[in-house]
């Protein structure tokens, strides 16, 4: 990366002066030695070299990866139990809209909060919070009885949901060797896809098992009640294992002034990935950017307190959107509205699409038979089991992409794979609404979750270098809102449309990934280059 582009990732930080006199450091070997203590000091990125690669990261991918997981898994399970809760809560296909909606609703809440509280008070925290969250209401939401009370629960539990998502793709680079960085996220990014395996799993498992229903007071705890609470264990176990054993995130301490805490996260890092080595951990003092720590002054009036916070927390948004970060917020915006209009849009109507098309056809063509205007004529028992099949099977076909993306991603850069993948996604789309049998409505959608699931890939990357450490839990739940909002957009149009004019959501999917992949060319090129 030239070094005027570097100059805009860092803004005015990469031209402030270190700690200590400005004018006492000079250069040894590579790094800056300040002659005012005798002692060198080792940049962020320096540091993250010395620690090495081995099996503390290793065992960060899993628990990263775990917790990414779960959140597939929350956001997933709705879409699964779609067939058959819709006749125990009595839903037309509007209130499966609805229904489909409120979590994304619930992480657009979530995702901004969380990510401004991330940046203010640590990553581990948030993510020990967010979890819980999303696991104890995800849980909860079986034991509704009624669907606006499920709905409720939902929401909540999506609030949860859209604090863990942007808060873990932080936490998780911040620990990452620029070097190793891009595959290193692509390998976090693959969990989404076992999230997404494991629901499709469970309910292909647990659903169709009419036999597990029993009775649980006045409420009949079917068999889906028992998949919602299966759903919400990988995000409690994921708050669990954050809570009593992951260090904070080393470069958010470093932002934060607090050094000691920084240099035990190091040590932490050097001795698990130098096991059995007797060679000491060369770090003593680290080199932390003055000013990156600021004392704030607390209005003493509770109304001026509430206007504060409110300033504080919309201030990262404003400069979001100001000089030299404007042009690839703007983009991003357009990125994050179309693949998640689309993707959301598509993939939780997958399993009631596949359910129109038992009888043979395209998903539109059996627009006439379904009977979701008026669910107390739906058939949902017994169970179709081949829904789940079908489902399972979409699921998997993520994998190709997963691999495409670890093999390219150091290699083409995150902006080429987002623009390939966006074009793709929308040629795959338009041919969803034109194919004739199921057969072919299955082979197109695979070919989507494979292809799609590139471009989410890379979002994870590029958006993690797009914006300084200071910004960069702001920025990525302030974009992953503005994909809940077309998430639930795309959701609320297909819920309107599907049973009466089913090609418009579709086509309209086709067109907005299409244009989301042209305005992928224009992001800057961000490869391997050094977090600010």
């Amino acid at each position: 990366m030239t070094e005027s582009v570097l100059e805009e990732g860092l803004g005015n930080t990469a031209r402030q002066p270190l700690l200590g006199n400005p004018d006492a450091s000079v250069r040894k070997n590579g790094r800056n030695f300040d002659e005012e203590d005798g002692q060198t000091r080792f940049s962020y990125e320096e540091a993250v070299e010395e620690t090495g690669f081995g099996l503390f990261h290793g065992a960060l991918l899993v628990v990263c990866g775990w917790a990414n997981a779960s959140d597939a898994v929350e956001i997933l399970c709705v879409s699964f139990l779609l067939p058959t809760a819709r006749c125990d809560l009595l839903l037309s296909s509007s209130d499966m809209g609805l229904l489909t909606a409120s979590i994304f609703l619930g992480m657009m809440v979530g995702g901004y909060v969380w990510g401004y509280l991330a940046d203010q008070r640590g990553r581990r925290r948030v993510l020990v919070l967010s979890l819980t969250v999303n696991g104890v209401f995800g849980a909860l939401a079986s034991l509704a009885p009624m669907f606006w009370l499920f709905l409720l629960l939902r929401f909540v539990s999506g609030v949860g949901v859209g604090g863990s998502i942007p808060v873990i793709f932080s936490y998780f680079s911040e620990f990452q060797a620029r070097t190793r960085r891009g595959v290193m996220i692509s390998a976090l990014a693959t969990f989404w896809m076992a999230g997404n395996i494991l629901a499709a799993g469970l309910a292909w498992l647990v659903i169709p098992s009419t036999s597990l229903s029993f009775q649980l007071g006045s409420l009949q705890f079917q068999s889906w009640r028992l998949f919602v609470v299966l759903c919400s264990i990988p995000s409690l176990s994921s708050a669990l294992v954050f809570g009593l054993v992951m260090p904070e995130s080393p470069k958010f301490l470093m932002e934060a002034g607090r050094e000691a805490e920084a240099i035990a996260v190091f040590q932490k890092m050097f001795m698990f990935n130098h096991r059995g080595d007797t060679k000491p951990f060369p770090i003593s003092g680290l080199r932390i950017v003055s000013g990156s720590h600021k004392e704030h002054v607390v209005p003493n009036t509770k109304l001026r307190r509430l206007i504060h916070t409110l300033k504080e927390g919309l201030s990262p948004i404003g400069k979001l959107f100001t000089t030299p970060l404007t042009s690839r917020s703007v983009i991003l915006f357009v990125i994050f509205f179309s693949i998640s209009f689309g993707y959301y849009g598509l993939w939780m109507w997958f399993p009631e699409l596949f359910k129109r098309t038992e009888d043979g056809g395209s998903p539109c063509s059996n627009v006439s038979r379904s009977s979701s205007v008026h669910p107390e004529n739906h058939t949902c028992y017994p169970v179709q089991t081949a829904v789940y099949m079908e489902g399972f099977v979409t699921a998997a076909a993520n994998l190709p992409g997963n691999i495409l993306t670890i093999l390219l991603m150091d290699s083409v850069g995150g902006k080429v794979l987002i623009s390939f993948s966006l074009l793709v996604s929308g040629v795959s789309v338009f041919f969803i609404w034109l194919v004739k049998t199921k057969l072919q409505s299955l082979a197109m959608s695979c070919l989507f979750s494979a292809v799609s699931v590139i471009s989410w890939n890379a979002l994870d990357v590029i958006g993690v270098e797009l914006y300084p450490t200071q910004l960069r839990s702001s920025a990525l739940g302030f974009f992953t809102g503005v994909g809940r909002v077309a998430a639930i957009l795309g959701n609320l149009v297909f819920g309107q449309l599907l049973d009466t004019s089913c090609a418009i959501p579709i086509l309209l999917v086709a067109a907005l990934l299409f244009s989301g992949g042209l305005s992928a060319i224009l992001l800057p090129r961000t490869l391997q280059t050094e977090l600010t």
